[in-house]
């Protein structure tokens, strides 16, 4: 594995030279076991800790599948996807493995007793399966998460319409919190120039999921002018969101649950936020009953903000706690654009106020590989920027998985896998100072 690093920091290893560097036996990887599945049964879902689930293991090297890659992971990220995954819930993902492992014989390599887990890498190719033309040696990439088959015409429209549609890292093994990990070549996008290893890896989930979720025709379908509510705006999910829907024309009223958290999302140029901690709204009574009134209060201070309008477009993913307020206050005609429930999947809402208002629900799952290209260009052009606050190191993987777990975190946590140090994989330095304070804004918080 030294060799590798070795090529890679030296930044000016030939292609032909990559192709030849000998593939360890074996590597370094956070996983879950298959045998921990029912270790936090009966344990409220906030008591339960990543950080007895994930393992560093060292696990071998899988062979490659035609169309694939094997890419050294210099650094990767966070995601909520890990946290469940290392809860076991809502289900254990060891179920998306064993469905995966029966589709062929190459499948077969992802349904194992371990899980390599996380759904987000920056690095370098290291080696392509057969039919593949696009990626060489030595490219520096990051990957998007959708793993397709497209056997089916059903994804040829919209490749997140495939029936076998999979997060990567999530519902298939082989992820990029690790030293090595395998994804399918239309996966990979270039390596922003002027970013490190860990700003380059942190926006892939996130980002590729706001811009299908805010901007795409396939979501909420933003335009100039919409008033866009965004639950926990300084966020993993939310800081990108605010992002484009500033960059976009919209007018974004920020949602957070703390001074510092308000001042983050001030700092990225939005006008309007709502502190919920200082408003102390409470959207339920007790865990089974709902207080409209919070709804209305909540609404009202929405229109204080924007000078009487309601939301265009509810930008949700916290799910049961807030969906009901989210119905409430979106105008007449509006839509609640939904792709997560991290504080619950049950969600209640009165329905009165969304049939007889003509509002919509609308669902989003992460992007297809156009729109994750298109907002890694937007990420490249330095129009997005990374929001990473905090990196640690591959070992400490369970503690960053906690942070996500507990939200004690502030935009994406980073996870260094390969890379040594923070701050390397800089290729463009003149195009990185003009966006400098942009990239470091969330950096310490």
């Amino acid at each position: 594995m030294q060799n590798i690093l070795d090529a890679i920091m030296a930044g000016d290893t030939s292609s032909e030279d990559f192709a030849a560097i000998d593939i360890p036996e074996s590597y370094r990887a956070i996983t879950v076991h298959k045998e921990d599945e029912t270790m936090f049964e009966g344990i409220a879902t906030k008591e339960k800790d990543p950080r007895k689930s994930l393992h560093l293991d060292e696990v071998p090297v899988p062979e490659l599948a035609p169309g694939e890659a094997l890419v050294a992971v210099m650094a990767s990220a966070i995601n909520y996807n890990t946290v469940w995954t290392s809860i076991f819930e809502p289900v254990s993902t060891f179920r998306f493995l064993e469905r995966y492992g029966r589709l062929s014989e190459y499948t077969k390599r992802h349904d194992l007793p371990y899980h390599i887990v996380g759904s987000d890498l920056a690095g370098v190719v290291l080696r392509t399966g057969p039919g593949v033309n696009a990626w060489k040696p030595g490219a520096e990439v990051v990957a998007h998460c959708l793993s397709v088959e497209l056997e089916s015409p059903d994804g040829h429209d919209d490749t997140m319409m495939d029936p076998e549609q999979r997060i990567w890292g999530f519902e298939t093994n082989f992820g990029g919190l690790a030293e090595l990990a395998i994804v399918k070549t239309n996966q990979l996008m270039p390596k922003p120039a002027h970013l490190s290893w860990e700003e380059a890896a942190s926006p892939g989930l996130v980002n590729s999921t706001a811009y299908r979720q805010l901007v795409s025709r396939n979501g909420a379908n933003m335009k100039q002018g919409d008033v866009v509510l965004i639950w926990g705006a300084s966020g993993g999910l939310g800081s990108y969101a605010t992002q484009m829907a500033l960059n976009g024309g919209a007018i974004p009223v920020c949602v957070v649950s703390s001074p510092e958290k308000a001042e983050i999302v001030r700092s990225m140029g939005a006008e309007l936020v709502i502190d919920r901690s200082a408003e102390g709204y409470k959207f339920w009574k007790d865990e089974s009953t709902q207080d409209p009134s919070e709804w209305k209060r909540f609404g009202k201070k929405i229109r204080e903000l924007t000078g009487g309008e309601d939301p265009d477009i509810v930008f949700e993913h916290p799910g049961r706690e807030t969906f009901g307020a989210s119905v409430y206050v979106a105008r007449k005609g509006g839509t609640i654009i939904t792709c997560a429930s991290t504080s619950g999947y049950m969600h209640e809402y009165d329905n009165r106020y969304l049939w007889m208002n003509l509002k919509q629900i609308k669902s989003s799952h992460f992007a297809n590989y156009r729109e994750a290209y298109e907002a890694n260009r937007l990420i490249d052009k330095g129009l997005i920027h990374p929001t990473v606050s905090k990196v640690y190191p591959l070992a400490e993987t369970g503690q960053a998985a906690l942070d996500v777990h507990h939200n004690k975190h502030q935009g994406k946590v980073g996870v260094l896998t390969l890379a040594p140090e923070e701050g390397l994989g800089v290729r463009d330095q003149e195009k990185r100072a003009k966006h400098l304070d942009a990239i470091n804004r969330f950096r310490g918080v």
